[in-house]
């Protein structure tokens, strides 16, 4: 980690519109929590549909995309990041700095925001939101890491993250089992599984495969981004 980078990245991230994408999104998770709290529909399979629907598959992919991509993504498309890059820092700790911020700032704005919205539809019933809130940050590292990577390797790393995320993962993955099993989505909640007894919450992949998935994907990703992060400094000493 380098505190320095860590600081300038955490103030153009919430100085940006982006921002108020990362309030906007939550906000909406939340007020719908009260809202169904307040008209009484707030059974368990409702809760454990919203919490898993919104939250999980909606909410968290979106802000990880935000905060994976934006922190690093304006800086290589400025240019901005070869200064950065000149500096005698090793570019792991980069890009594990970029995606420490990116990771605080899904805890902040989406494993909280399903935390309070899981209390105030369930409370502690069957373990719900102990194991959403578990579910959504480790789904968040990793969605984390692969945007962050995708931001290094591509200009068109929102496109791309909006495509997995909707298409691969919320369209195909409604259809085709092995889409499933490629899943970050389905990892997270085989996690969530694993932490509550409720019958709504299930997922069509191992616990003992999901696990692994998640640490291979997170590390490789990061060992990618810092790779093409030294290809960068070639191309631009050439």
């Amino acid at each position: 980690m380098n505190a320095t980078i860590a600081m300038i990245t955490f103030r153009a991230m919430l100085g940006r519109r982006r921002a108020l994408l990362l309030l906007a999104l939550p906000a909406l998770l939340v007020v719908l929590a009260v809202v169904l709290r307040w008209t009484g529909n707030n059974d368990l399979d409702i809760s454990a549909n919203v919490l898993q629907k919104f939250g999980l598959a909606t909410l968290l992919p979106l802000l990880a995309l935000i905060a994976g991509t934006g922190v690093i993504g304006p800086e290589i498309d400025d240019g901005q990041i070869m200064y950065v890059l000149t500096k005698p820092i090793p570019r792991q700790v980069i890009v594990l700095t970029k995606l420490a911020v990116a990771i605080v700032l899904v805890a902040a704005f989406s494993v909280v925001p399903t935390l309070l919205a899981g209390l105030l539809l369930t409370g502690t019933t069957a373990q719900l939101v102990p194991a959403f809130t578990v579910g959504v940050l480790v789904g968040g590292v990793a969605y984390s890491a692969v945007f962050v990577a995708l931001a290094v390797l591509s200009r068109n790393a929102v496109t791309i993250g909006l495509l997995y995320a909707l298409v691969w993962e919320t369209l195909l993955g409604s259809f085709a089992p092995g889409a499933k099993s490629a899943s970050i989505q389905q990892w997270a909640l085989s996690v969530t599984d694993a932490l509550t007894p409720a019958s709504p919450v299930s997922s069509s992949v191992d616990l003992g495969v999901a696990i692994p998935l998640l640490i291979a994907v997170t590390a490789g990703a990061a060992f990618l981004a810092a790779f093409r992060l030294r290809s960068l400094t070639i191309a631009s000493a050439e």
